[in-house]
């Protein structure tokens, strides 16, 4: 496991009075190294009662290789209520760090989708540590960074 310094158990986790507000966790994580496959990455904390409606994982292009491996899923950890979905918000697959007509840089940036898209938004009842697993580590590269960012209101 790696974290982000935003990940922190210490660190306050942002909790506004009433409801309705829109909020925001984000996290990034500078990968020093390429990450071996089943490394959980930690980026961010969001408080007991957050409904996350949206948010989105971006990077830089982690894996330079012209047939790239890398595969990531994004989701969250066990938080003591529920069990961990490291894949709540994407299986990713294989990720291309490549320029493409949705990102005319190189990098990726992928929209939080899976249980947002089947379920709609997604209540948590404790708080919960957002995270990326490494499924399979980058074929060349592995370094560059990562980002984190969920959107979400507290019941």
């Amino acid at each position: 496991m790696v974290a982000a310094t935003r990940a922190a158990a210490g660190l306050p986790v942002y909790k506004p009075t009433g409801s309705g507000l829109l909020c925001v966790a984000w996290g990034t994580y500078t990968h020093a190294t390429n990450l071996a496959a089943a490394t959980v990455i930690e980026y961010c904390r969001v408080p007991k009662g957050a409904r996350i409606v949206g948010g989105y994982w971006s990077a830089t292009d982690l894996d330079t290789n012209t047939t790239e491996e890398l595969n990531i899923d994004i989701g969250y950890a066990a938080n003591g209520d529920v069990v961990a979905d490291p894949d709540a918000f994407g299986n990713l697959d294989v990720l291309t760090g490549d320029a493409s007509v949705h990102l005319p840089v190189a990098g990726i940036w992928v929209p939080f989708q899976g249980v947002l898209v089947t379920a709609g938004p997604l209540l948590l009842n404790a708080e919960t540590v957002l995270t990326a697993v490494v499924n399979v580590d980058a074929a060349t590269g592995g370094t560059g960074q990562s980002t984190m960012v969920a959107y979400y209101t507290v019941d």
